[in-house]
């Protein structure tokens, strides 16, 4: 039972009945900040009553006494200028609780009528080094959301973009051909401006093993793209290596390059936006801070002010290459023309800038079919009890993903990642992040899930095997305790909570939604060690304890059901 989706039909059937139409698409049933105004509450009569006239305060007294009278409703209330608030029967959080009993089956609660095919783009780091731990919370934020839009029923595609053009990966190959010539017996200096980490100490070697002296004897036009090409390769291999530590797989490595095809795409793609009258020949404003020589000089350009953006711009160089935005314009073009409907990218925090220009150059390709969301994700700080962390040795300048999974693992990078809004900041302490306490959100959790199935060992010890059984068909409404409660209305929301984090692209709000589910479980459960009246195992009892066992079932597979979206294992013990 998906108890908000029904209560909201049953509220907008009342305004239906008064003949009003005007802004039901608005209408919501939410939980209330202070859980003393109820269990739920519509803002029905506020966002219809000016449409139609009508006092709010007196259209929410009349939803308010229609919905008293119904099964799923215990109580009414309105409070202020005319939000309705709700308490739910007894009825109604007993076919909630057991409908949760099957976690998978209530998630599916959340598919939308509409499914779109999406696109989710993230990492996409530069094939020019390791993964660091900035690249992970993308990369875990990106994951977890293609998971949730999934469930949503969507059809999801998991890219990455090779950003293998360009003059950044030029000093890759020069990076890489000192370590092959370091490789050969030659002692080197790593000059500035190249890559000075260790980590490609392994390519140089393959160079050596594949060619022998032969690259030496090579004017740099020659070797650079043999070398290249090699340097990328094992440098995605190995990016895919540490992506796999965490879980994380695409489905499209899209390679920059190839859009640099004879064909020549980018070119292409500026074409069709000309045939739209959206290129011009012109100059662009004087930046704000722009050096004392600064000249204007005609360029080519995107109209995106036309869609949105604060100026137009650039698309080629001074010298006649194409500037990188470019590139992503075509890039972005390619996507549209497979056919998604929505366009997700997710991004360092160092690209603020380029959100209104993307967005605008996907509304222009598509004429505004298609929709790009982007999704920017703020630095990581690691700590370690309080003290920043020193760099990696083998990057040369960052900590890796690879440090941070092997001192940790994957479970609490994953969730620890997520437990912030990607566009806030994180500060990552190794130490709480480890710690079997209240204040470790990943332990809170899972502890969660492992508690619920100690309910069940337990309660198999003080009765018998039998007492699991049948546990669907089991009387629900002798579950009146106001923690048991809670419970049940949490439960409620969580079809509707992953609905609201698919659309929103806010992965976050299921991690902070099992965190309470789990406060609310450990609550009940401490209450027990006081009263053993509520206590999950009533050995006097053997009826409530069947009745709290399959609360405890629908909390550990919703709890599951969660943590596998957020891609984190959800244990059955935990010592």
């Amino acid at each position: 039972m998906h108890l908000l989706e029904e209560l909201k039909s049953r509220v907008i059937a009342i305004v239906e009945a008064e003949g009003l139409r005007d802004g039901l698409e608005r209408i919501a049933i939410e939980t209330p900040r202070d859980p003393s105004h109820g269990d739920l509450s519509t803002n029905a009569a506020m966002v219809l009553a000016k449409a139609a006239k009508r006092n709010p305060r007196q259209l929410g007294e009349l939803i308010a006494g229609k919905l008293a009278e119904d099964p799923l409703v215990a109580e009414t209330t309105v409070a202020g200028p005319g939000f309705v608030n709700i308490r739910i029967s007894d009825q109604a959080a007993a076919a909630v609780i057991h409908s949760a009993l099957d976690g998978e089956r209530f998630t599916t609660l959340a598919r939308t009528p509409a499914p779109q095919r999406v696109n989710v783009e993230y990492v996409s780091a530069n094939p020019t080094g390791p993964l660091h731990v900035g690249h992970a919370r993308g990369a875990v934020v990106g994951d977890a959301l293609a998971s949730i839009l999934a469930l949503r029923g969507h059809e999801v595609t998991r890219e990455y973009y090779i950003n293998d053009a360009g003059a950044q990966v030029d000093v890759l190959a020069r990076s890489a051909y000192l370590r092959y010539l370091e490789a050969l017996g030659e002692t080197i200096e790593i000059p500035s401006g190249l890559y000075p980490g260790d980590y490609l100490v392994p390519v140089g070697e393959a160079l050596k093993a594949e060619h022998g002296d032969a690259l030496r004897a090579m004017d740099e036009a020659e070797w650079l793209p043999v070398v290249r090409a090699k340097a990328i390769a094992m440098m995605m291999d190995a990016v895919r290596d540490d992506l796999a530590v965490l879980h994380i797989g695409h489905d499209v490595f899209f390679s920059e390059r190839s859009l640099q095809t004879p064909e020549d795409i980018v070119a292409k793609t500026i074409d069709r936006l000309e045939g739209d009258g959206l290129i011009y020949e012109g100059v662009l404003p004087r930046p704000k801070g722009a050096a004392e020589d600064w000249e204007d000089r005609e360029q080519t350009l995107f109209r995106s002010t036309r869609y949105g953006d604060d100026v137009d711009r650039a698309l080629k160089k001074s010298d006649g290459t194409y500037t990188y935005f470019a590139s992503d314009i075509a890039y972005h073009a390619n996507k549209i023309d497979r056919g998604f409907d929505r366009l997700i990218d997710v991004l360092g925090a160092d690209h603020g800038g380029y959100v209104r220009r993307m967005t605008a150059a996907v509304a222009a390709l598509s004429q505004t079919r298609v929709t790009l969301d982007c999704l920017l994700c703020q630095l990581v700080k690691l700590y370690r009890g309080g003290e920043p962390v020193k760099m990696s040795k083998r990057s040369g300048d960052f900590v890796t993903l690879r440090d941070v999974v092997d001192e940790v693992g994957t479970d609490a990078v994953r969730f620890m990642m997520l437990y912030r809004k990607s566009d806030a900041p994180l500060d990552f302490d190794f130490v709480k992040v480890t710690e079997q306490s209240r204040d470790n959100p990943v332990f809170y959790v899972q502890y969660a899930h492992a508690r619920c199935a100690s309910a069940k060992r337990q309660a198999v010890d003080a009765f018998d095997e039998s007492v699991l059984e049948g546990l669907d068909g089991v009387d629900l409404t002798v579950l009146n305790d106001s923690g048991e409660r809670t419970i049940a209305i949490l439960l409620a929301q969580w079809p509707q909570l992953l609905a609201n984090a698919a659309d929103a692209a806010e992965p976050h709000r299921v991690a902070f939604y099992l965190n309470d589910l789990a406060s609310a479980l450990h609550a009940q459960w401490n209450r027990g060690k006081d009263i053993a009246a509520l206590r999950f195992v009533n050995t006097e009892s053997r009826d409530l304890t069947r009745a709290r066992l399959a609360l405890v079932e629908a909390v550990r597979s919703v709890i599951g059901q969660g943590l596998s979206a957020l891609g984190v294992s959800a244990p059955e013990e935990m010592r």
